[in-house]
C-alpha cells in the first residue's frame, strides 16, 4: 500500500504521529513510528494486526512486557562509528542496555510463544546477545571502563593511584609548612591541566619554589606547581597518557565487536521500538478507544463513529464507500465540515494500513487499499488564481493517470478555481472518470450541477454536512443520501447583508437550480423531522424493553425461589428416605433368623416406594432444568444447533423423532427427550466457534475470497465451555465420550475445578465417570458433592495445576 506524498501531507500524518509518539516511553517507539511505511499486502496487514493483538492480549493477562525506561534507539551511533571506527564508553552503555532489553524481551516472548504465534515475528528479529553484552559488561553503569577491562589498564590504575597518594602525602607537608603557608591563597592541591598545583597569592609569586601554571579567574592568584611535585606530577602525566592509550584500544576492541553484530543489533532495535509503538498505541486504545478494524479484501471502507484525532472537540461521523457506491459526494457549506469529513476517512484509511488502530468505533471496515491519493486545497486561502488551478488539475490529472480500482482518491472543493460552468462540467467530467475506473473516491463541491449529477448516477451517493443556520455553526455530522445546500444567501443574511442586495441575489439565481436548492432544503428539515421522530421512537422502545426485562427478571426470580424451595424439599425428603433405609438395616440386623425374613420382605416393599419417591425427585430436578429455559419463538428443527438442559453443550440436531431427537456434539451421537433442548443462541454459537478455532490455531481471520468479511478474533479464554455438564438419562455410549470431551475442553480452559451431574438412579453413570476421572492424566482429585452441591448425583473434578 503506498500513501502518496501529497495526501501524507495533506492529512498530516506527521501531527498524529507526533500525538501518537506522546505514549512511547522512549525514542525508540518514535524511531520506529517515523521509519515504519503501510503494509503491502493484506497478508501482512493482517500479521501486524495480529502481532498488536497478541501484545494486547499479554498486557491484559500478564502486565507490560519487559521494559526499561533507560533503553535508548543506537542506530545513528553505529552509522557513526563505522566512519570513526571507536564508540564511547556512553555510548557503549546504551548498546549494553539495548542487548539486555533485547534479551529479556526474547526470553519473556519465546515462553508466551505457545499461547500467542503471532510473537514469532518479533522473535526472528531478537537474536543471541548474551556472549556480546557479557564482553561490554566491563563498562559501568557511568559509561567508564573498569579495572578489570584489561591486566594492563588495571596496572597503570594501581601505579596511578600510587602516584596519586604520594602526591596527597608530599603536598600534605608543603600545606602544613608554616614558611610556605602564608603564601597560599588556600589550603587546597588542585588539579591544572592535569598536574598538582597549589593556589599562590600575585605578591608571594617570586618567594614560592615553584613554577607559574595559570591564573585565577579574579586574575589575584597564581596556580603554581611546587618544585617537590614536579617529578611526581611527569610520572602521573605519563601514567596518565598511558591509561588514555589504553582505554582507546580497549574501546576500539568493543566497538569492533559490537559492529560485527550491527545487523542483529538493528534488527533488536527494531522489534524493540515495535513493542514501544504498540504500547503507545495500546494507550490510545485504552483512553480514547480507538479499535483494530475488520478486515476485508474487497476495496471498501466502513468507518464507524469515527473523530479525527487533531479536532479537539470532534463529532463522530459515519463514513463509507465500496458497498453500494463507488463514489461519494460531500455538499454544504464553507466552514461546514465537509474537508474534515474527508480527512477523517482518509486518516483512518492510513493508520489502519500501517496496522495501526485507528479513531473509530466497534465493527468499523478495511478493505483493500493500494494506494491513498489526495487533492485537498486551502479553503480558507484569500484567493484562488490560475496558478492555484493549474496546480489542482496538474494533482488531478496525475491521478486520474494512476488510479485503480483499489485507490482511495479524495478530491477537496471539486470544479473550484475557475469559470463555474466550465469548473461544474470539468467536475462532472473527472467523477465519470473514476467512476469507471471504479476508484474508491470522496469529493467535496458546491457546485449545483455536480449535486445534480450525484442525484442521477447510480455509483455515486450524495452526502452532506449538517449546518446549523440559526447558530453559523458546523455540527459536523455526515448526513449520507441528502446533499447539501450551500447556503450561501441565508448566510449573507444573517450576517446583515442588506436585503435590496439579497432580493437581487435571489433573481439572478436560475429558477432551475433555486427550485433544487429548495428541494434539497426540503430534504433535510424531512429527514430532521424523521430522526427526531425515530429518536422518540426509539426512546420509547427502549423504555419497554427495560420494563419487560425488569417483568422477566422479577418472574425469573419467583421461578428460581419456587424450584429452590421444592429442590430443598425434595432434598430433605431424600435424607428422610436413605436415614430411614439405614435404621431399618440396622434394625434388622439386631433380629433374629425368623423376625429378620419377615422384616426384610418388608423392607423390600416398603424400598419400592423409596425407589418411586427418588424418581419422581429425579423426575422434578429434570423438569427444573428444562423449565429454566425460555420456550422457543419457533420449534426445533432438523439442523439446528442446540444446547442441552444442564450442560450448556453445543450439538447439532440431526432428527427428530416424535418426542426424541437425535443430537451430534463432537464424537458423540446422543437420543435424548426433545424437551431437554433448546436452541442455541448467537452468543453461543460464537463462543462455540471460537472455542473450535483456539483448538486448531490461535488468531485472526481474514475474510474468504468472495470478500466476507471476517472480525479479528482473539484467542478465547473459557467463553463458551460451561462450569458443569448435565448427563443424567444418557446411556453410556452416550454420556461418556461427551464427559472426557468436555473435561478435556475445561481443563484447557484454564478451570480448577468442574462438575459433572450424572443423577442418583442405580450408580452407573456414576462409576463410569469416576473410573474415566482415575485414567484421566490431568485430572487430580474428584469427589462427590457435598451440601448444596448435588449430593450422590454430582461428580467434582479437581484438575492438575
Amino acid at each position: 500500500m503506498i500513501i502518496d506524498g501529497a495526501a501524507y501531507q495533506s492529512l498530516e500524518i506527521d501531527k498524529i504521529f507526533a500525538i501518537i509518539r506522546r505514549d512511547c516511553r522512549s525514542d525508540l517507539g518514535a524511531s520506529r513510528m517515523a521509519s515504519i511505511a503501510p503494509a503491502g499486502d493484506m497478508e501482512e496487514l493482517t500479521s501486524r494486526f495480529e502481532l498488536f493483538d497478541a501484545i494486547e492480549q499479554y498486557r491484559d493477562r500478564r502486565g507490560d512486557l519487559p521494559w526499561n525506561n533507560r533503553m535508548s534507539a543506537v542506530g545513528h551511533l553505529l552509522k557513526e562509528a563505522a566512519i570513526s571506527g571507536m564508540l564511547l564508553g556512553e555510548e557503549l552503555l546504551y548498546v549494553r542496555r539495548l542487548m539486555q532489553g533485547a534479551l529479556r524481551l526474547k526470553e519473556a516472548l519465546s515462553e508466551a510463544r505457545g499461547e500467542w504465534p503471532a510473537f514469532a515475528l518479533l522473535l526472528r528479529d531478537l537474536h543471541d546477545f548474551r556472549a556480546s553484552e557479557e564482553s561490554l559488561g566491563v563498562i559501568d553503569e557511568d559509561g567508564r571502563l573498569q579495572d578489570l577491562a584489561s591486566d594492563r589498564l588495571r596496572r597503570i590504575r594501581e601505579q596511578i593511584r600510587r602516584i596519586r597518594d604520594q602526591v596527597r602525602r608530599k603536598s600534605q607537608a608543603i600545606l602544613s609548612d608554616p614558611r610556605i603557608t602564608n603564601m597560599l591563597q588556600e589550603r587546597v592541591l588542585s588539579l591544572r591541566n592535569g598536574r598538582h598545583a597549589v593556589l599562590v597569592r600575585a605578591d608571594a609569586v617570586t618567594n614560592f619554589p615553584g613554577i607559574v601554571m595559570d591564573r585565577s579567574g579574579s586574575g589575584n592568584s597564581i596556580y603554581m606547581e611546587p618544585h617537590s611535585l614536579i617529578g611526581l606530577n611527569n610520572e602521573h602525566a605519563v601514567c596518565g597518557e598511558d591509561e588514555n592509550a589504553e582505554e582507546r584500544r580497549i574501546l576500539h576492541k568493543l566497538t569492533e565487536h559490537v559492529m560485527e553484530r550491527a545487523g542483529a543489533i538493528g534488527d533488536a532495535e527494531r522489534a524493540l521500538g515495535q513493542i514501544d509503538l504498540f504500547y503507545a498505541l495500546s494507550e490510545k486504545v485504552r483512553r480514547d478507544k480507538w479499535h483494530v478494524p475488520i478486515l476485508s479484501r474487497d476495496a471498501k471502507f466502513s468507518f464507524r463513529r469515527a473523530l479525527h484525532p487533531l479536532i479537539r472537540q470532534p463529532v463522530p461521523i459515519d463514513i463509507s464507500c465500496g458497498d453500494k457506491f463507488r463514489v461519494l459526494v460531500v455538499t454544504g457549506p464553507n466552514t461546514g465540515g465537509k474537508t474534515v469529513a474527508l480527512k477523517t476517512a482518509g486518516v483512518c484509511a492510513a493508520l489502519g494500513w500501517l496496522g495501526f488502530p485507528i479513531p473509530s468505533g466497534e465493527e468499523s471496515v478495511l478493505g483493500r487499499i493500494d494506494e491513498i491519493y489526495s487533492d485537498i486545497g486551502d479553503e480558507q486561502s484569500i484567493e484562488q488564481n490560475l496558478s492555484t488551478f493549474s496546480a489542482h488539475i496538474s494533482q488531478i490529472t496525475r491521478i486520474l493517470s494512476m488510479a485503480t480500482p483499489y485507490s482511495l482518491i479524495l478530491l477537496d472543493e471539486l470544479g473550484a478555481g475557475t469559470d463555474p460552468d466550465e469548473g461544474a462540467a470539468l467536475g462532472i467530467a473527472i467523477l465519470d472518470t473514476l467512476v469507471a475506473k471504479r476508484s474508491l473516491t470522496l469529493a467535496t463541491t458546491h457546485h449545483n450541477p455536480i449535486k445534480h449529477y450525484a442525484l442521477t448516477c447510480p455509483d455515486i451517493e450524495s452526502a452532506s454536512v449538517e449546518f446549523n443556520i440559526n447558530t453559523l455553526s458546523p455540527t459536523y455530522r455526515l448526513l449520507i443520501g441528502i446533499p447539501g445546500r450551500s447556503n450561501a444567501l441565508l448566510i449573507a443574511e444573517k450576517l446583515g447583508m442588506p436585503k435590496p442586495v439579497l432580493d437581487r441575489a435571489y433573481e439572478a439565481i436560475h429558477h432551475k437550480e433555486a427550485s433544487m436548492e429548495e428541494i434539497i432544503g426540503e430534504l433535510q428539515e424531512k429527514r430532521t423531522a424523521i430522526e427526531q421522530e425515530s429518536e422518540r421512537l426509539e426512546g420509547m422502545r427502549l423504555e419497554i424493553e427495560r420494563t419487560r426485562s425488569d417483568y422477566e427478571a422479577e418472574l425469573r426470580s419467583i421461578i428460581s425461589k419456587r424450584d429452590k424451595m421444592l429442590e430443598d424439599a425434595d432434598k430433605k425428603a431424600l435424607g428422610i428416605v436413605e436415614n430411614a433405609d439405614r435404621a431399618a438395616k440396622s434394625l434388622i440386623k439386631t433380629m433374629d433368623a425368623t423376625a429378620r425374613s419377615s422384616a426384610d420382605r418388608k423392607l423390600e416393599r416398603a424400598k419400592k416406594h423409596f425407589g418411586i419417591i427418588k424418581e419422581q425427585a429425579d423426575r422434578r430436578e429434570e423438569e427444573r432444568m428444562i423449565h429454566r429455559y425460555e420456550p422457543d419463538e419457533r420449534p426445533l428443527e432438523e439442523g439446528d444447533n442446540v444446547v442441552i438442559a444442564g450442560a450448556s453443550t453445543i450439538g447439532t440436531l440431526e432428527e427428530i423423532r416424535k418426542d426424541k431427537a437425535i443430537v451430534i456434539s463432537g464424537a458423540a451421537r446422543m437420543e435424548l427427550p426433545l424437551q431437554m433442548l433448546r436452541r442455541a443462541t448467537g452468543a453461543e454459537n460464537k463462543a462455540a466457534k471460537r472455542g473450535e478455532r483456539r483448538d486448531r490455531k490461535s488468531g485472526i481471520t481474514l475474510g474468504a475470497p468472495d470478500g466476507t468479511v471476517v472480525r479479528i478474533n482473539a484467542p478465547p479464554s473459557p467463553i463458551g465451555v460451561p462450569s458443569s455438564i448435565m448427563i443424567r438419562g444418557m446411556t453410556i455410549d452416550e454420556a461418556m465420550p461427551m464427559a472426557e470431551q468436555y473435561l478435556d475442553r475445561a481443563y484447557r480452559a484454564g478451570y480448577g475445578e468442574v462438575s459433572v451431574i450424572h443423577g442418583r438412579g442405580e450408580g452407573i453413570l456414576r462409576r463410569e465417570v469416576q473410573m474415566l476421572c482415575r485414567n484421566l492424566p490431568y485430572v487430580e482429585s474428584y469427589r462427590l458433592g457435598g451440601e448444596g452441591e448435588g449430593g450422590f448425583g454430582v461428580t467434582i473434578v479437581r484438575f492438575r495445576k
